[in-house]
């Protein structure tokens, strides 16, 4: 369930800011799910699979550091969440957006940076 619950939100925050794997999925990986660095970036990019990171999976996928389970949940959850961000952004203001996403972006950051 949560990696279902990570894949609706960075499906949201994708359709809202334009983003994913690198700056959601990963980071919620390895602080919710407590995955590993390498774990958490090739179990992203299964999820991101194709046609975006087909060829790095396969290289994370031949080390053993890929969740296909997880991968797949998250994709589940991308799937549903990128149509209901993509909605919403539409009835939000530009400015509330953007300081929005710039917001999310320094909560990420600090959190990556304490812990």
């Amino acid at each position: 369930m949560i990696f279902l619950l990570i894949g609706l939100a960075a499906g949201v925050l994708s359709g809202l800011f334009g983003i994913g794997g690198g700056i959601v999925i990963v980071p919620a990986l390895m602080l919710i799910a407590d995955f590993q660095q390498k774990r958490a970036t090739g179990t992203s990019l299964a999820a991101l699979l194709l046609p975006v990171g087909a060829l790095g999976a396969w290289v994370y996928w031949k080390d053993g550091n890929i969740d296909l389970r997880a991968a797949g949940f998250i994709a589940l959850g991308l799937a549903i969440g990128v149509f209901f961000g993509a909605k919403l952004v539409q009835h939000i203001d530009a400015t509330m957006l953007r300081r929005g996403f710039a917001v999310f972006l320094a909560l990420v950051a600090i959190k990556v940076w304490v812990g």
